[in-house]
């Protein structure tokens, strides 16, 4: 096991978070890290706050590093072999994100496959025939993308990574797809992600009642729901579904709608309104519905029961597919998309695709696979046609191409509730068997029945011609293409119209800055007249940036302003976009051509797009190995100083170029040595300033090994790590953070790219750990770290005695157990806190040695008990040289800690912060005697009043707990009654608090702190949290909080030696310790503190058998 943490200041949560339980009945439970298996079978703990809190490297594998990175608040851990595959996208990047991993259930706890799809190379290698991995099973054979999807059993360690790669398990170096023949035919290796579902005037909006009055209702149209399932008792529903079928297994175990999403989609699609005595129809009530559950119960399916379920559809003979799910979309095309594109290709069948909810984030969000070309995606409008914030935009991820495609009406829509179902009561509708929800998950089923109106009038039509029928006949607003596609479904009109547009939205790329040399780019738009008669056209276009403004004047033209279709002809008009016309102006411009005929009888819409490039270069980065030559071996991360940009590429020639606008970027490169005894190659550039074509060249034979020695010859290094930190050019830490971790410090080897850099721009934090027995069986370690600036490639250091501080330190147990102590060196932004060292176990209680570098790095020591399933981290602090300390962990008394907040934001340290009307809770209650914040197991009682009106909490009640709280001031009651099991804990059994604050709205813009403060009992306890019985004993008390200083009114103690039978005052001395009287009889002390300050802030803390007496 490996003992890790990535803590950001950002964050200040303790290591170990707090492990809870909550209810009304205080039911018992606790918050532990979860852990996950990787493909390469190394296991990686998270903590509830998701941070890392161990790696435990696969047996076999005992020399693997590691690159932990943060970035957009998730965290991936990369094994270094795993890394260049990773880059070059032989290996989907999700197999490593451990935040996704837990968050789509692929835990240890919740089973030991790890899903996956092995696409092929070229048709030669039919997936039905192709190599089958050790420890792993097929569960289906994806012949649309010429794939299998695996399960792989993780309790095999490495046996199915070895299967596949060169490295033997070791971790050594770069992982290659190499072995049999057929292993080279191997194209990728994704993650089976899990995708999402997408969350009475809404119909009549579309136009639907007009094309029910022009005979069309969708009958004789097969449309196949792929989501939750349906509820065919519905009497929306009632005879509408004419086949089903599950894929979700084991996911579900029927078709039962027991989520609700699907049953509302297939009602919007094609209900009855049979239970609203019509008020609810769907927009096609005449068709017929094929019901693919392709989600679980939970709303979630994997990639390859989605591809399943498209495959049956079509085979079905659905002639429009609805699918109101989705997942983030990345570069290139994912299994779901090519699923689509070819399934799109190969049949009649459109399929019609949300665009995805994260409209909140900006451009770019249409998730996969609305992101297929093939997909007709739809994004969602309110009930005045105004884009709703959360429907996802373009341009797409990769091309920059025209998504989505269409909007439709999705806030607030109301369609039938499963009765298998809490739907109706979550998301009430105010009318029985019916729920209101919000999403583009709602509109994609508008356009779906949409769809079947059109196909019912035209049954010889594709998929591909309803798509351009539906796009061109919408109702434009005043949105860029790349937010509204067309516009906003018009059924009524397309119903209506004998002319359509032969092709789909126009892309005209990403022409290259700069534009002075740019061509100007035409393509043609086909009309094609179904009608007898020829119809005249006028032409018009607009176009708009992402922020609403007109494009440049003269960046797009047409061709001609009118043109004639003649009936059952075609004619084409061409579409010009000059990105020479701009000057200055950059980004996305989209908008629509649109042709109308004079009497408004048709009216079609084409859409259009361009991005035009700011200024930009090439960066170029050359990777050579330690002979001098171009190496393929290696993978380099770039991040942007002055702008959101992280990307981690590779290039199987050693060499690749990368397009960035002009900026500032940070770059990390790794590079594999030659040969297992090779050490990795790290190398360093802060601050890259791109102005012009860039070639960076990182050359192995200039970097070198950090040369370090110390005072005790015995001592083994078995732990080193490299922490490189950079800014943005305003002085800010990037978001982005890498750490990686070595066997030791010959594991790898370091050069900075370019010159010196100021210590505000960039730093490297070397660390490491030795560690020896002494005669005694005592462990003596040395914790080491140093933080580089200006220079920050390789040094040497000589580590002399007198450069040590000495920590004695005493690691307490009350029962018998093992446990284990780690150290995390600061970075010194104050940012950044890791430590991947091996730690041994050992039993409690437990005495070591350590040694830290006295050179002000500071360092937070935790802790950790196994069998107790508790933990302690302490406050960072540095030690200085030649110094001794003594450092007691998890003795007691244990009980609420509010150490001061090291950093920002307050709210995410213990205590409580109020911003606006929100409070914010971070309450550890088990702290041990000298301040260590801890986590236990046990049960909760917590209530917060205001003027005795209890405030539900939103989130964990004391590990950041949100309570919305009412505006003015008010007199608030906090009260906590935590209980531990007293098998597991014989000592602080149960502790207690209330405190009376007032409190009154503050402002928005930042948190404050609330004045809350503890009593924190400090006696010299025994290691296994023991006095002496009949005894006069001492016991230290500390204020912590806001009565901290000089603001005490009123403190009085009181002490219980029958477990709280009975209560006496207890005498205080020096005004900062208390003075008992032990009974002779061995027992326990209870103690209990009541304490007022001068603002009339009160608390009532109590500790039940707070540490218990011994002869």
């Amino acid at each position: 096991m490996i003992a890790m943490a990535v803590v950001l200041a950002a964050t200040g949560t303790p290591v170990m978070s707090q492990t809870f339980a909550t209810s009304a009945d205080a039911s018992t439970g606790a918050r532990s890290a979860r852990t996950v298996t990787l493909i390469t079978g190394d296991k990686v703990s998270v903590a509830p706050d998701g941070s890392v809190a161990g790696i435990q490297r696969a047996k076999g594998r005992e020399k693997a590093s590691f690159q932990v990175r943060r970035i957009d608040g998730h965290t991936y851990v990369v094994p270094g072999d795993a890394a260049v595959p990773t880059a070059r996208g032989t290996l989907d990047r999700r197999l490593f994100d451990v935040t996704q991993l837990l968050a789509d259930g692929y835990d240890d706890k919740n089973g030991s496959d790890l899903p996956l799809i092995v696409t092929y190379t070229g048709d030669e290698t039919p997936a039905a025939s192709a190599f089958r991995p050790a420890r792993a099973r097929v569960s289906r054979t994806l012949d649309e993308v010429n794939g299998v999807a695996l399960r792989a059993d993780r309790r095999g360690g490495a046996a199915f990574w070895d299967t596949f790669t060169d490295g033997g398990g070791r971790g050594e170096g770069t992982a290659r797809l190499t072995g049999s023949p057929a292993v080279k035919k191997v194209e990728k290796v994704w993650l089976d992600g899990r995708r999402e579902v997408s969350l009475d005037r809404s119909v009549p909006q579309i136009g639907a009642p007009t094309a029910w009055d022009a005979g069309f209702d969708g009958t004789g149209v097969k449309v196949a729901v792929l989501d939750t399932g349906v509820d065919r008792n519905h009497p929306d529903l009632a005879g509408q579904v004419i086949a089903h079928r599950n894929f979700s297994e084991p996911g579900s175990e029927d078709n039962v709608d027991r989520n609700g999403h699907g049953t509302h989609v297939a009602s919007t699609v094609a209900g009855t309104g049979a239970e609203s005595q019509g008020r609810y129809r769907g927009v096609a009530p005449g068709a017929r519905i094929l019901d693919g559950k392709i989600l679980d119960d939970r709303g979630y399916g994997w990639d390859s029961d989605i591809i399943a379920g498209m495959e049956w559809a079509v085979a079905e003979g659905a002639d429009v597919v609805s699918m109101s799910l989705g997942g983030t979309d990345t570069m290139g095309i994912d299994p779901l998309e090519e699923t689509v594109n070819r399934l799109s290709a190969t049949s009649d069948t459109l399929f019609v695709i949300a665009a995805g909810n994260e409209g909140n984030d900006g451009e770019s969000t249409v998730g996969s696979p609305g992101s297929a070309e093939s997909a007709l995606t739809v994004g969602a409008v309110d009930k005045d046609d105004q884009l709703a914030d959360f429907s996802s935009r373009g341009p797409r991820v990769g091309d920059g191409g025209v998504k989505p495609d269409l909007t439709a009406p999705g806030v607030d829509i109301t369609a039938a509730a499963s009765t298998a179902s809490q739907l109706e009561d979550w998301y009430p509708s105010g009318t029985p068997g019916y729920a209101t929800l919000s999403g583009t998950s709602m509109a994609t089923p508008h356009v779906a029945g949409a769809a079947a109106l059109l196909a019912q009038e035209h049954p010889d039509w594709t998929g591909e011609r309803i798509k351009a029928a539906l796009t061109g006949s919408t109702k434009p607003g005043p949105y860029s293409a790349y937010q509204q596609g067309t516009g906003r479904t018009d059924v009524a009109r397309a119903i209506g119209q004998t002319v359509v547009a032969e092709s789909g939205p126009i892309s005209f790329g990403r022409p290259a800055w700069p534009h002075t040399d740019d061509q100007p780019v035409t393509k043609e738009i086909t009309y094609r007249n179904l009608g007898t008669e020829p119809v005249v056209l006028d032409l018009a276009m607009e176009a708009l940036g992402v922020d609403g403004k007109p494009s440049p004047e003269g960046m797009f033209d047409l061709s001609t302003r009118q043109v004639t279709v003649p009936a059952g002809g075609t004619a084409g008009v061409t579409v010009t976009a000059d990105t020479r016309v701009g000057g200055d102006t950059y980004g996305s411009y989209g908008g629509s051509v649109t042709a109308a005929s004079a009497d408004g009888r048709t009216s079609v819409r084409t859409a259009f797009g361009v991005e035009r490039e700011a200024e930009s270069y090439n960066l170029t980065v050359r990777q050579l190995d330690d002979q001098g030559k171009p190496s393929g071996n290696g993978h380099t991360t770039i991040d942007g100083r002055d702008r959101a940009y992280t990307a981690d590429l590779a290039d199987r020639d050693g060499e690749l170029t990368v397009r960035l606008p002009k900026g500032s970027y940070a770059l990390t490169g790794v590079l594999g040595g030659g040969d297992e005894s090779a050490a990795n190659a790290y190398f360093l550039a802060p601050a890259v300033e791109l102005d012009k074509d860039t070639t960076i060249v990182m050359d192995a034979r200039e970097a070198e090994s950090a040369r370090i020695t110390l005072p005790d010859a015995e001592a083994r290094n078995t732990h080193a790590q490299l922490l490189p930190g950079y800014t943005s050019t305003d002085g800010k830490p990037l978001d982005t953070v890498s750490v990686f971790a070595f066997p030791d410090f010959q594991g790898f080897k370091v050069d900075q790219i370019g010159e010196e850099t100021p210590k505000d721009v960039a730093y490297a934090q070397y660390s490491g750990f030795w560690t020896r027995d002494d005669a005694d069986g005592r462990a003596v370690n040395y914790r080491m770290a140093w933080n580089r600036t200006g220079a920050l490639g390789a040094f040497t250091a000589d580590v002399r005695r007198e450069d040590l501080a000495r920590i004695d330190m005493t690691f307490g147990a009350p029962l018998q157990d093992t446990g284990v102590v780690f150290a995390m060196p600061y970075s010194p932004d104050e940012r950044i806190a890791a430590d991947f060292s091996t730690p041994v176990w050992r039993d409690l209680p437990l005495r070591t040695t350590e040694y830290v570098l006295g050179n002000g790095v500071k360092w937070a020591y935790a802790a950790e008990q196994w069998n107790a399933l508790s933990s302690l981290q302490g406050q960072f602090r540095a030690y200085e040289p030649g110094r001794s300390y003594t450092k007691r962990l998890n003795i007691g008394v244990f009980g609420p800690s509010l150490p001061p907040a090291q950093g920002e934001p307050v709210d995410l340290y213990p205590g409580l912060a109020r911003r606006g009307n929100t409070i914010k809770a971070v309450l550890p209650l088990f702290g041990d005697g000298e301040g260590n914040v801890g986590s236990s197991m046990y049960t909760l009682d917590a209530s917060l009043r205001a003027d005795g009106e209890e405030i539900p909490a939103d989130g964990d009640p004391l590990y950041r707990a949100g309570y919305t709280v009412p505006a003015g001031d008010h007199r608030y009651e906090l009260s906590l009654d935590a209980a531990r099991d007293p098998e597991l804990y014989p000592v602080s059994t149960r502790v207690r608090a209330r405190w009376t604050f007032r409190s009154a709205e503050v402002a928005e813009d930042s948190w404050t702190r609330l004045p809350l403060s503890v009593v924190r009992f400090s006696p010299e306890l025994s290691p296994t949290s023991t006095a002496r019985a009949g005894e006069r004993f001492d016991v230290p008390f500390t204020v912590e909080g806001a009565a901290g200083g000089r603001t005490v009114k009123k403190l009085t103690f009181e002490v219980s030696y029958d477990e709280g039978g009975t209560w006496t005052p207890a005498r205080t001395v020096h005004g900062n310790r208390l003075s008992l009287e032990h009974p002779a009889e061995p027992g326990s002390v209870s103690l209990r503190a009541r304490l007022t300050d001068r603002d009339g802030t009160t608390l009532v803390q109590t500790v039940d058998r707070a540490y218990l007496t011994v002869r």
